[in-house]
């Protein structure tokens, strides 16, 4: 799915969305790209001359692919909030120009809250990998 098609299942909108395209590849799976363009807000101070994908913002592109597989379950009236980021590591930098791709993974599910694993990468090699969870709230 597309922006477009994204904006129906999830809260975000720019310049928060953060995920250019989804699939959810079964019930527990999904995959997400977002292109870097370098106009992104987060990169006029991170830093200048030299921009870098922030960390936080890497999390938050997982999270949000992490989110498509939680659409079904909330229904309209509950968005999914961050509990918990646990193991991750950054392990390349991401700039403006890359294509992140992200693979992610529901682990468990204990109603409200979810579980999952999610990584980036950027031209084949590992950029970030983590744990998340997250609470469907009314």
């Amino acid at each position: 799915m597309k922006r477009d098609e994204l904006k129906k299942i999830l809260p975000h909108r720019e310049p928060m969305l953060l995920i250019d395209e989804a699939e959810k590849i079964d019930n527990t799976t999904a995959t997400g790209r977002y292109t870097v363009t370098g106009d992104e807000f987060f990169l006029q101070g991170h830093f200048p001359g030299n921009p870098v994908v922030p960390g936080v913002i890497l999390c938050e592109i997982i999270a949000q692919t992490s989110c498509v597989l939680l659409a079904d379950l909330g229904g309209a009236n509950k968005t999914p909030y961050f509990t918990s980021l646990n193991k991750v590591k950054f392990k390349e930098k991401v700039f403006p120009g890359d294509t992140i791709e992200i693979t992610c993974t529901i682990t468990r599910s204990k109603p409200p809250f979810y579980f999952a694993s999610g990584s980036g990468s950027v031209n084949g090699k590992i950029a970030v990998v983590g744990e998340f969870s997250f609470a469907l709230i009314e």
